[in-house]
């Protein structure tokens, strides 16, 4: 019988190139320079208060937990990698520790996963000590729907093969009681949050909510982890000189952070002029956007979608081009685009995966593209 991920492969062949990216020790070691350098930022209270005093009330709610899977993503350019963004609960992680496996490398996936379950148990430890870590609820809205349901399988495998009980819901499985939170008449010690929903806004992450705020569940990543690293309004400051001396960042963290992030702008109606004339130069993101939603070229911009830009609260950030490599598809020598995603945890990269593509940006749809391994040159 086929495991969970055996199945995945065949059932959903477009996730998965068959190829691999080979990384120079260089690049790897750039980027984990500016992971560090835009954690140490993060940290500094004056960053902060700046970042946290634009985002929703349930930002600022006190939390121990640090927020798992942080995914810094990565252009490799001609002058090193630039940082194109940062997502909270950035998918594929586990997908990309099985795939190791798959590429022959079955130790090392092995070590990937050891990482992640203990990943997760230092964020119950942070929040609750050396209580034991009982139930895990998975939660997603629709997760059998969404395009990486299988990955909560596997987490919800690998959980159970750690003595973790889990269970994959929708919000709407949750029910408070009290200041507990329970799906299925079962208590639930921490959520693994996949939702898009960043501050719970939604009506049905209500009970969700008002247990977490009342400290009755350890939810991971948490509403602050977005504010934090996934605002794409971060971005502005972090490749802003003169805001980053406000801030007080040292020399030397300042000239990680202006070399490996493009500039990056708010987008006002009152620039719209300047901003057309140069919009070959610019990529423009909704701050809150993820899987590269409502995110466009602009040398692809038409004069429509630019009007509902000026009045969409967008950023506009430097183009840094992809870099190119050739694959083989089937027997064909293929050029793509790659993006490089970090998964990270409390500053220490785990594991590092490419994304494989053609066209503007990633999409699982490129016959040979999809994740692919990456190894260390």
């Amino acid at each position: 019988m086929k495991n969970t991920f055996e199945r995945l492969q065949a059932q959903q062949p477009q996730l998965f190139s068959a190829a691999d990216i080979v990384l120079p020790l260089a690049s790897l070691e750039a980027m984990a320079e500016l992971v560090a350098a835009i954690e140490s930022v993060i940290a500094c209270p004056a960053f902060r208060h700046r970042a946290l005093a634009r985002a929703p009330e349930i930002a600022r709610h006190p939390v121990a937990a640090r927020g798992v899977f942080m995914g810094y993503d990565f252009h490799l350019t001609a002058d090193g990698p630039k940082l194109i963004e940062i997502n909270t609960n950035a998918g594929g992680g586990l997908l990309n520790a099985y795939l190791l496996a798959a590429h022959g490398r079955a130790e090392l996936g092995a070590q990937v996963k050891e990482r992640y379950v203990a990943m997760f148990r230092e964020e119950w430890r942070l929040a609750r000590g050396e209580a034991p870590l009982k139930r895990i609820a998975i939660v997603d809205e629709n997760p059998a729907e969404q395009f990486l349901a299988p990955e909560f399988e596997l987490f919800k495998d690998l959980f159970a093969a750690h003595g973790i009980a889990a269970e994959i819901a929708d919000p709407r499985d949750l029910q408070r009681r009290g200041n507990c939170l329970y799906q299925h008449g079962e208590a639930v010690d921490l959520v693994y949050n996949r939702l898009t929903d960043f501050a719970l806004d939604s009506t049905i992450s209500a009970d969700l909510r008002a247990v977490y705020e009342a400290d009755g569940v350890v939810l991971t990543p948490h509403p602050q982890a977005h504010a934090l690293h996934a605002d794409k309004r971060n971005l502005m400051v972090l490749s802003d000189p003169e805001a980053l001396v406000e801030c007080g960042i040292d020399a030397a963290t300042r000239r990680v952070l202006l070399a490996g992030i493009p500039r990056t702008l708010a987008v006002h109606a009152e620039q719209a002029e300047q901003f057309w004339g140069e919009r070959k130069q610019w990529f423009f993101k909704p701050p809150g956007g993820f899987g590269s939603r409502a995110a466009y070229r602009g040398d692809k911009l038409t004069k429509r979608v630019f009007e509902e830009i000026l009045q969409g609260g967008y950023i506009a950030q430097e183009i840094a081009p992809p870099s190119e490599h050739e694959v083989m598809v089937g027997e064909v020598p293929t050029r793509m685009k790659a993006d490089f995603r970090c998964y990270v945890y409390n500053r220490d990269i785990q594991l590092v995966a490419a994304r494989l593509y053609q066209g503007q940006t990633t999409n699982f749809r490129t016959p040979g593209g999809g994740f692919a391994p990456v190894f260390v040159a």
